[in-house]
């Protein structure tokens, strides 16, 4: 065999092995997981802007998990990641670099189709079908030790059948459901928007993989395992909110 012929198979052993990764890679990344890089700083303490955490695409949503869901419509503003090449591009796409498409946000999920969420109880905590929740372990905390308070927004909500409610961890600085409570849209009661279809989460946010000094396994709070369950869920929302619940 002469050195032309070795190196044309060679050369097509490695097309095909190379293609096979991209395939397998692709085929990973639509179906089991991929990894998105966090833009700002919704979701502080918990979750860092540029840090990169791994979503899995395969448990169902559960109360107190972080998701990532494509934008239900209007909630997209402030940062955004800047634009790759073609190389970065072409790596994202097969899942070797995160993802950094702005139509994605991150958030917590505090109540499923027909819970009962409101904000806020004599104690100043969000309750959920009537349980109030110890979020101390996630909430926001300054760099001098003081806790954000669970919501600075009244409401009082019933989530719609096959939909999440979801909150930042940074409640100052998240533009969350709290903030759609009041938005009329054409076709919709008031504050439909609020609420995130299941069709659109993408995934669970389970590990923050970079920074390496940062990495770690995003758990759901142990504060959602004493919630009951909530009433048959309806197809539209119940929705009272005052006027500040438009951020």
């Amino acid at each position: 065999m002469t050195f032309g012929e070795h190196l044309w198979g060679f050369t097509k052993e490695f097309v095909v092995v190379v293609v096979g990764a991209v395939i397998v890679a692709s085929l990973i990344r639509a179906l089991v997981g991929q990894m998105f890089l966090i833009p700002s700083s919704s979701m502080e303490n918990t979750l860092q802007v540029h840090d990169r955490v791994v979503v899995e695409k395969l448990s169902t949503t559960k109360r107190g998990q972080v998701v990532v869901f494509e934008d239900p419509g209007g909630w997209l503003t402030g940062s955004t990641a800047a634009e790759r090449g073609p190389v970065g591009r072409a790596l994202e796409f097969v899942g070797v670099l995160p993802d950094t498409a702005t139509e994605h946000l991150i958030k917590r999920v505090v109540g499923l189709e027909g819970d009962h969420v409101v904000c806020c109880d004599a104690s100043g905590r969000i309750t959920v079908n009537d349980q109030p929740l110890d979020e101390a372990g996630y909430l926001y905390t300054a760099p001098d030790g003081t806790r954000a308070d669970p919501s600075d927004i009244r409401f009082d909500v019933v989530v719609p059948r096959d939909h999440i409610f979801v909150l930042g961890d940074n409640r100052a600085g998240s533009r969350d459901a709290r903030c759609h409570l009041n938005d009329l849209r054409p076709s919709t009661v008031r504050g439909a928007h609020a609420f995130v279809s299941e069709e659109l989460v993408v995934g669970r946010a389970v590990a923050v993989a970079w920074p390496l000094d940062g990495a770690k396994r995003l758990r759901a709070s142990d504060t959602y395992a004493a919630v009951p369950p909530g009433q048959v869920p309806m197809p539209e929302p119940v929705v009272r909110a005052g006027p500040e619940a438009s951020c």
